[in-house]
């Protein structure tokens, strides 16, 4: 990894580690693949600490930029089936 993750300065340490975890499934749904469950529960995590859809979506589009891995896309493949399967994005 040679980028760094888009943070917020105003997050606590806490909603800090646990951003970087979530942004760490998404790597892993694209590197290795990732369970399903884990990833929509760092996910629903995530959600707790960027709710509104706008900062959603500027945080993908500089981690996509950084790293060329996107948020949405995991997401919306995760929403897509059941169980919990491993995600792996190609």
């Amino acid at each position: 990894m040679k980028y760094s993750y888009p943070i917020d300065e105003s997050w606590s340490t806490d909603e800090i580690v646990d951003i970087v975890n979530f942004l760490a499934q998404v790597e892993k749904a694209y590197e290795k693949g990732v369970y399903r469950q884990d990833l929509i529960l760092s996910y629903q995590r995530f959600k707790e600490i960027v709710p509104s859809k706008s900062e959603e979506k500027l945080l993908d589009k500089a981690f996509e930029k950084n790293s060329g891995y996107s948020i949405y896309r995991v997401i919306k493949k995760a929403r897509e089936i059941e169980g919990n399967e491993k995600i792996k994005m190609s």
